[in-house]
């Protein structure tokens, strides 16, 4: 055994970090926090100051004792838990339960799992800094008065076990808001004219559209209302001529990315990979803590994942300066270092995402990782790359043509030196009026008052459209917009309202159910200031104020929780109970035969029940009918939610459960009518990585059997062998 201890949070990180520290440390992992407030009662005394009553986590009574074991035979003890108020506190849990002094040299830190940071940080130790461990104590203590206090409060007015939070309610009120805006949303009519041209002298056909008129020396522009407008405008162009009336060239340069955050990495993973947030969380935490490299051990391939800051350090800027010159040259390195400015100093405490050692390239280490850990530790590698070269260069060219007095308009660019484009492109969220056709077209090189041959003109009546609904990504984006929660809040924040049932994805976009629109109103009702984004967000500023010592953590709770408290109760008091009328399925119950079937919600999702519960105790999964046949006995299909797979739709027979029962069940929707040309089993429709297409249904088809990769596991439909 060594003589000196060093405690981290999870095995792994353990197992990286002892790579570099040899024989004289011994490491030992806590596994996440070793104390919490109870979880059967509030825990929190308020009238004494909001004093928390800590006790030691069920399950955790080895871990603590291991421990107490190891610090009792050792020389020095230093806690090396995560660089953020989580770690802080996980670390100050930690020293009250070895007795250990916090403001003794026992804490350190380290941004990357490297042997030159740990080493540093070794050489370095520092008290607990007991400002972040407010912090977090605030939010901590917060956020069990919020749920203590309005979740009875549901359980009274609406119906048992639910529960409300400080930042979850937040969330499910955007998405409920958005939908509101959706349903009120009154489509306007309008209209595209689209003129594909050509010069005449050669047939190199482009499309313009119509922009406007030309009033005097200016162009107006006008917009097409209606199809009478649009019919008007065609007619004054059937005799006329289309020139070249204005050509504008001219030259922009595009910047690179910031590299990643915690919330822009779980909004690109989503856009890019279709990836959850806490998927993307749980394969960035593996590439953090540690993968095991053939050839190098375990090694921790990112910096700490859980930021809100763009900086990087000088160290990494010139490893990537260093990569850029290698791979593409010195044309594609700026001039000096790119540095990238975060918003308020409190983020300054830590670097972006970014690699932590650039001798190990994704496609150099692809054979060790996993699937999901070699694309994802490639979007952080290309991002952050790209981060650091120069800038994207483009010729534009704004070209209008006229016809009568009316104007059509169209740019276009080519891309002269691609610069970072050459590493990375950034995926855009989706527009809702975006049309399919626009975009920047390719040109042929014209001059002002060139003659053009028309060869078609096209209208098209189109409509605005509502606001889009949030996917996981662009709820994530608004929430840090608005500044709602921080960098480790954001996926348990959206896993919460999905887990709860207050929202419900269909297909990537969020939904709120029912009873998420019955609690927001609610809520909104009696605690507007509560599930406010504006108060919310003003209250994570709070708690930014008191991780930097600027404000009294106590202090911050007390002007929180004295009128909210008063407020619980005035409304406990004076709001009516809400009934919740169920909708009806327009069908007997089949075991009673007297009740009508009925939607409710539960904790797995809706269900179909009888109306005469609880007399009458049958339920049976809601079933949604899809287009197409079943391929064993050519009945009806329906779709059904998984319980143990929650959220996952699965297929079955409609007469499953029925007499006689057809066996049918599916994760994929069979394709009517299409069987495999190699072993005649009937097709499905696979979905992966956002994309359909057909797949025979048999695993034993020749079609399904293939190596994933050479130099890794042989993988058949998916399943390791």
């Amino acid at each position: 055994m060594g003589k000196n201890l060093l405690i981290v949070e999870s095995p792994a990180k353990a197992k990286t970090i002892g790579r570099y520290l040899g024989k004289d440390y011994k490491i030992a992992a806590s596994v996440g926090h070793i104390r919490d407030l109870p979880s059967s009662t509030v825990g929190v005394d308020v009238r004494r100051g909001f004093k928390p009553m800590y006790i030691n986590m069920r399950g955790k009574e080895k871990v603590i004792r291991e421990l107490k074991e190891l610090a009792s035979v050792s020389e020095s003890i230093l806690i090396a838990t995560d660089p953020d108020r989580e770690g802080e506190a996980i670390a100050w849990h930690i020293a009250a339960i070895l007795k250990i002094d916090p403001l003794s040299l026992c804490r350190v830190s380290f941004n990357e799992i490297t042997q030159k940071a740990v080493k540093e940080a070794i050489e370095k130790p520092r008290p607990i800094d007991l400002d972040l461990v407010n912090a977090q104590q605030a939010r901590r203590i917060l956020d069990r008065l919020v749920g203590y206090e309005l979740s009875p409060f549901l359980w009274k007015k609406i119906r048992k076990g639910l529960s409300a939070g400080r930042v979850q309610s937040v969330a499910t009120r955007m998405v409920v808001e958005r939908e509101s805006e959706i349903h009120a949303f009154t489509p306007v009519e309008y209209w595209l004219l689209t003129a594909e041209l050509t010069p005449t002298d050669k047939h190199i056909p482009f499309k313009t559209k119509y922009y406007g008129k030309i009033r005097g020396n200016k162009t107006e522009k006008v917009k097409l209302s209606n199809e009478t407008e649009t019919k008007q405008v065609i007619r004054d162009l059937e005799s006329g001529e289309y020139r070249v009336l204005y050509v504008k060239k001219g030259s922009r340069k595009t910047n690179p990315y910031p590299p990643f955050t915690t919330s822009s990495l779980q909004q690109e993973a989503s856009r890019k990979l279709s990836f959850s947030s806490r998927k993307t969380m749980s394969v960035a935490q593996q590439l953090y803590e540690g993968i095991e490299v053939v050839g190098y051990g375990q090694v921790a391939l990112v910096s700490y994942i859980r930021t809100d800051s763009v900086r990087v350090s000088d160290d990494a800027a010139a490893e990537a300066r260093t990569i850029i010159t290698d791979k593409f040259g010195a044309r594609y390195l700026p001039k000096s270092t790119r540095k990238f400015s975060n918003k308020n100093a409190s983020q300054d405490a830590h670097e972006a995402i970014r690699p932590a050692h650039f001798e190990l390239s994704p496609d150099l280490i692809q054979n060790s990782l996993s699937y999901d850990q070699y694309r994802l530790y490639k979007l952080i590698w290309d991002r952050f790359i790209a981060s650091q070269m120069a800038s994207a260069e483009m010729d534009t060219v704004t070209l209008d043509v006229s016809c009568n007095e009316s104007v059509f308009r169209t740019s276009g660019e080519t891309v002269t030196f691609p610069g970072f484009l050459a590493q990375y492109t950034e995926t855009l969220d989706e527009k809702p009026d975006a049309d399919a056709s626009e975009g920047k077209a390719k040109l042929p090189v014209l001059e002002a008052g060139e003659l053009l041959r028309l060869i078609s003109l096209v209208p098209e009546q189109k409509y605005t459209q509502p606001p889009a609904r949030y996917t996981e990504a662009t709820l994530i984006k608004a929430m840090e917009e608005k500044g709602i929660g921080r960098p480790s809040t954001y996926s348990p924040t959206i896993s919460t309202i999905l887990e709860r049932n207050y929202v419900e994805k269909q297909g990537k976009y969020l939904h709120p159910t029912d009873l998420g629109g019955i609690v927001t109103k609610l809520l909104a009702a009696s605690f507007d200031h509560i599930v406010d984004t504006d108060f919310t967000a003003k209250m994570e500023e709070s708690l930014d104020e008191i991780e930097v010592g600027k404000r009294d953590w106590v202090e911050t709770l007390s002007e929180f929780y004295v009128p909210f408290h008063e407020k619980v109760e005035k409304a406990s008091a004076e709001v009516a109970k809400v009934e919740v009328v169920a909708k009806e399925t327009g069908e007997k119950c089949p075991l009673c035969e007297k009740g009508n079937l009925v939607i409710k919600e539960g904790r797995f999702g809706r269900f179909v029940a009888c109306s005469d519960f609880p007399e009458c105790k049958y339920t049976t999964n809601m079933n949604t009918p899809v287009n197409g046949k079943c391929p064993i006995c050519g009945s009806g299909l329906v779709s059904r939610i998984s319980r143990k797979f929650k959220g996952r739709v699965f297929y079955t027979c409609d007469k499953k459960g029925n007499d006689p029962e057809c066996p049918f069940i599916s994760w994929d929707l069979p394709i009517e009518g299409k069987n495999c040309e190699v072993c005649n089993s009937y097709m499905v429709l696979k979905k992966f990585r956002g994309k359909t297409y057909p797949k025979c249904s048999s695993k034993d088809c020749p079609t399904n059997q293939r190596k994933k990769r050479e130099g890794s596991k042989e993988k058949i439909d998916g399943e390791e062998q």
